[in-house]
Parts: C-alpha cells; sequence; structure tokens
C-alpha cells in the first residue's frame, strides 16, 4: 500500500509559511494521514537526503512512470464516456427500450458525480494504491459486464458500476498527484490531466463510430478500454511504492457517505430526467425536490458531527475552497454544455455528420490543450496563479457571447472563434483553481478538499447540460408553436383570399413533424423542405439561447475568481531526475 504524502514541505507544516500568510502547526491532525508524527526535512531536499522517518518525494523519473499509470486510467474512464454517446442508437437498436435510453448515459453520470467525494475519504484512511486499484477494479469489472450485455436492464447496471468507478478514477489522479510533487510542480503535471480530458473528447466519437460500423460491433465500445485499464492497474502496483501506515483507528462516516451519495443522485435525476423524461410541474418532480434538500440537509448535520466525514463541514470557512468550488460550478456548467450541444447544433442546423460535427469540435479541444498545459508549466515556474482564471473566466464570456451571434454568421466562422476563446477559458480555470485549492488547505484535508472541488465541477456539468436543455426545449417548443401559428393564419388569410402559398399545407407538415423536430438530425432533415426549413431555423433560434444562456455563469464565474485570494503555490523546484 502506499503513502499518503503530501507536496508541501515539513517547514512549511510546522511554522509560518510567508508565500500564504497563514500559519500552520505541528499539531498531529494537520499531517497527512498515516503520516510520522516526527518532523522531516524540507520535501525540497534533492533525491537521497537524509531524513527521520518521513520517505522524502519521488525523483521525477519515478514521478514520471506513475503519470503514465495515472493518464492511462483516466484516458480508459473518460473515453468510455464520450464513445458511448456515438454508439448509443446501435445499442438501442439491438437491445431495445427506447424509452430508457436516456438511463444509460444518466446511470453512469449519477454513480460517477456522486461517488467522487467518498473515494477521497477513503483514501485518507485505506490509502491511495489500494483505492485507485479498486477503482481500476471496478472500472474493468463494470466494462466486461457492459460488453456482455443482453438487455437494456443489464446494459444500466453495467453503467451504473461503471460510473462509480469512474468517479475514483477521475479523483484519485488529482490527489495522488499530490501526494508526490509539490503545489508548484503539479501545475506541469496536471496539464497532462487536461490534455486527456480533451484528446478522449476528439478521440471518443471518433473511434466509437469506427467501432460501431467494424466487425467489432457496438460491445467493443466497452472492451476496448479494459487492456488499458488493465496497464494502469500494472503501472501503479509497481511504481507507486511509497509506503503507507492504514489508520485502523479512524472510523468510517457510512451514514454521511450514504446521505452524500442520495442527495447528489436524487439532483441528477432531477436535473438530468427533468423537462424530458419527468415533466417539471409533477408529483415526481416535486417529490424529487423535496427528497434533495431533506437528504442533503440530513448530510450537513451528520457530516458536522462525524469523527471523518466524507466532506468536512470546515472547508467550507475556507475562501479559496468556497470560491475554488463555485467556480468549478461555473467551469463544469459552461464546459459540459458547450461540448454536449455545439454537436447537436452543427448537425441539426448545418447539416453536418456526427464524425463532422466532432471535428469541428477541434478548436475547442486545441485550444484547452494549450492553455490547460501553458498555464500549468506557467504556474510551476512563478507559483502566482491568480490570473490565469480571471483571464479564463473573461475569455469564456467573450467566447460564448460570440457563440451567442452565430445565428447571423452561416460561415461558421463565429462558432469557430467562440469555440477558441471558451477553449483557453477553460484552460486557465480548470486545473488552476485545483491547484490553489490544494494548496490552500491543510495536509488533512486535501484529500476531501480535492475531491470535493471535483465533485462541484462535476454536479456543475449535470447541472449545466439540464439548464442548457430547458432552454433549448422552452425555444424550440416556441418558436415551433409561433411558426404554426403564423402558417395557420396565413392559410386562412390565403382561403379568404382564393390563393395559395403553400401556406395550408406548411401548417399540416409542421403538425404532422411536431414529433420529429425533436428527433434525430438525419430524420429532420429528411422532412420536406419548407417544414425542414422551418424546423432548422427553429433549432437556431433555440441554440441561440442555449450561448446566450452562458454568458451569465461567465460573469458570476469571473466574479468568483476575482475574489479569490492569490496566495502564491507552496513548494518550488527540486532536484532529482
Amino acid at each position: 500500500m502506499e503513502q499518503s504524502l503530501r507536496g508541501e514541505t515539513e517547514p512549511e507544516r510546522t511554522g509560518a509559511d510567508p508565500a500564504a500568510g497563514t500559519e500552520t502547526s505541528d499539531d498531529p491532525s494537520t499531517r497527512s494521514p498515516g503520516a510520522a508524527t516526527t518532523d522531516a526535512p524540507a520535501r525540497t531536499a534533492p533525491e537521497g537526503a537524509p531524513h527521520d522517518g518521513t520517505p522524502p518525494l519521488p525523483p521525477r523519473r519515478v514521478v514520471h512512470r506513475i503519470m503514465v499509470g495515472l493518464v492511462l486510467a483516466m484516458l480508459t474512464s473518460m473515453l468510455t464516456n464520450s464513445i458511448v454517446g456515438t454508439a448509443l442508437p446501435t445499442i438501442m437498436g439491438e437491445l431495445g427500450g427506447q424509452d430508457r435510453l436516456a438511463w444509460v448515459a444518466t446511470a453512469a453520470l449519477l454513480t460517477m458525480t456522486a461517488s467522487t467525494p467518498v473515494w477521497g475519504k477513503l483514501s485518507d484512511i485505506w490509502g491511495r494504491k489500494l483505492l485507485f486499484q479498486l477503482a481500476l477494479l471496478v472500472f474493468i469489472v463494470a466494462s466486461v459486464a457492459a460488453g456482455l450485455a443482453q438487455d437494456i436492464n443489464w446494459l444500466i447496471a453495467a453503467r451504473a458500476l461503471q460510473g462509480l468507478g469512474v468517479g475514483g478514477l477521475a479523483t484519485l489522479p488529482n490527489i495522488i498527484l499530490g501526494d508526490v510533487v509539490t503545489p508548484r510542480e503539479r501545475g506541469r503535471y496536471s496539464g497532462l490531466i487536461g490534455m486527456v480530458f480533451g484528446v478522449s473528447t476528439v478521440l471518443g466519437p471518433l473511434v466509437g463510430g469506427f467501432l460501431v460500423d467494424s466487425p467489432l460491433g457496438w460491445r467493443w465500445c466497452f472492451l476496448i478500454t479494459v487492456p488499458l485499464a488493465v496497464f494502469a492497474f500494472v503501472v501503479i502496483q509497481f511504481m507507486f511504492t511509497m509506503p503507507f501506515v492504514p489508520r485502523r483507528d479512524a472510523p468510517v462516516d457510512w451514514l454521511g457517505a450514504g446521505l452524500v451519495f442520495g442527495a447528489a443522485s436524487t439532483v441528477i435525476v432531477l436535473l438530468s430526467l427533468g423537462g424530458t423524461q419527468i415533466p417539471w410541474n409533477s408529483s415526481l418532480s416535486y417529490a424529487l425536490g423535496a427528497a434533495a434538500v431533506l437528504l442533503t440537509a440530513a448530510a450537513v448535520v451528520v457530516e458536522r458531527r462525524a469523527r471523518e466525514p466524507i466532506i468536512p463541514a470546515r472547508l467550507f470557512g475556507d475562501r479559496t475552497f468556497v470560491l475554488a468550488s463555485l467556480g468549478s460550478v461555473c467551469v463544469g456548467m459552461m464546459m459540459f454544455g458547450l461540448i454536449i450541444y455545439t454537436p447537436q447544433y452543427l448537425q441539426m442546423v448545418h447539416g453536418m455528420t456526427p464524425t463532422v460535427s466532432g471535428l469541428m469540435t477541434l478548436p475547442l479541444v486545441a485550444s484547452f490543450l494549450t492553455t490547460s498545459i501553458g498555464s500549468g508549466y506557467a504556474v510551476g515556474g512563478s507559483g502566482r496563479w491568480k490570473a490565469y482564471p480571471v483571464v479564463g473566466m473573461a475569455l469564456c464570456l467573450v467566447g460564448f457571447t460570440a457563440l451567442g451571434q452565430a445565428h447571423l454568421d452561416p460561415g461558421l466562422t463565429t462558432v469557430v472563434a467562440g469555440q477558441v476563446m471558451a477553449g483557453l477559458g477553460f484552460g486557465l480555470c480548470m486545473q488552476i483553481l485545483l491547484l490553489a485549492t490544494q494548496s490552500a488547505l491543510p495536509v488533512s484535508d486535501m484529500a476531501a478538499g480535492t475531491a470535493s472541488v471535483v465533485f462541484f465541477r462535476n454536479l456543475g456539468g449535470a447541472t449545466g447540460v439540464a439548464a442548457f436543455g430547458a432552454v433549448m426545449v422552452g425555444r424550440l417548443d416556441s418558436a415551433l408553436a409561433q411558426a404554426s401559428a403564423d402558417a395557420r393564419a396565413r392559410a386562412a388569410a390565403d382561403a379568404g383570399a382564393g390563393v395559395d402559398s403553400g401556406a395550408a399545407e406548411l401548417s399540416v407538415g409542421l403538425a404532422d413533424a411536431a414529433e420529429s423536430a425533436q428527433g434525430s438530425p438525419e430524420l429532420v432533415h429528411s422532412l420536406p423542405g419548407p417544414v425542414r426549413d422551418v424546423i432548422v431555423g427553429a433549432f437556431d433560434h433555440a441554440m441561440q439561447g442555449v450561448f446566450l444562456a452562458g454568458i451569465p455563469i461567465a460573469a458570476i464565474g469571473l466574479v468568483t475568481v476575482v475574489f479569490m485570494r492569490g496566495t502564491p503555490l507552496r513548494g518550488g523546484p527540486r532536484g532529482g531526475r
């Protein structure tokens, strides 16, 4: 098993930290779980420096090997979600259960987000390596089960289990990274984690489409990630060798974990299915909303009293954590909303194929990778980080403003420019906010704080997808209703004047195509010309509202990061190859 070591120096734990402007103590409660209680030399000491019981940080060559396992694990988990979206129509055609299609995606999102803080806290008690390998095992078993699914209920259950594993794989790499490098150096490696997100976003739809069309079939959309996950398991087994002392006296807050999981799950179900599978104005929606409030209130009460809370209440007394979490919610809402709805806009309004629309998101991904990696290296050199999320949120604001004008630009120049601006902004914000949180929190809260920020980002993603979806559906229905009313009025006027302008046929066609309007892009574009043009115009109007909805979210994010303290990251460059 592994030692859950932080990258901070021991002098920073035991005395004044001029860079941070705060006082720390040598109280055992502020040390890393399982760490030795004796003082250790500075963690910036060169490789092989003497110490008195606390293992030094591993040299860079070892960190690089560990990163191979972390990157592979994250790539496999993220690829799974992006691959499945392309394969869903084929999967549903073979397994049936079209009415439960939404649950194939929602089940994984639900368990992934809700389990995130639980993985972080358990790693404090049982060790990083054990929990990371457990997450990999859960993911491997679930992927095999999904690949062998014989009916839709089997697939939904496998996806829920898969999401549970992904929750660990999305959280623990950031925590492990905090164990093996100093906060300043983390920026260089966290850029690689951001790169994984971008690569999987591009590769997923392409690989999914290839597998579905190949003799291998859709089942390999799940099975293809298994060898990568197994290799990641082996790498971590042999490369992550720092000792860990289990905290056998530390109780696991299972009640708190259950309440946190239940509250998050209820919110995600309501946001994901509300307005589509579940009408907003329905008794089920009200019941889910009431359950979410009650479970959240119960979780707060239990967590405040628990000896080892899953999400410690004291975290919310830290200004950096609170503002970084709020900023991460905004980033999650904008990023996931843009990733989900931009391809739909390109397919519906501009008639692109799924593959071409996926390639059209390359400007978003390329700009995201550029600033994610670049800002990580810049922060690692100077330790100063605040300017990056401030500029990033401002770029997001500009990007969504540009996207909101896309309906005026049939050449798509505005769409590309908006994606570039937003991508640059996401890259400057996502990992930097996490680094700032890790550096600001005491050693004992690093894992819980990291997991909580990732949890809020994922919750923001679920919220953003639901909110943007509600805006799109509302504006689409309104535009179609107005178009139908106008067509009926013109048909009546034509009948009175004894002329035929085609309004009557359009009115009938729109009524017949009411359900097709929210179908697949292929179905929409196969409709008769006048009806198709009206529906495409309505989609254009609806997507304009989606893009404009990102503007206030970016503005809130900008205000949030402006008020963060720009305390430089702790630690500095160290020796070792």
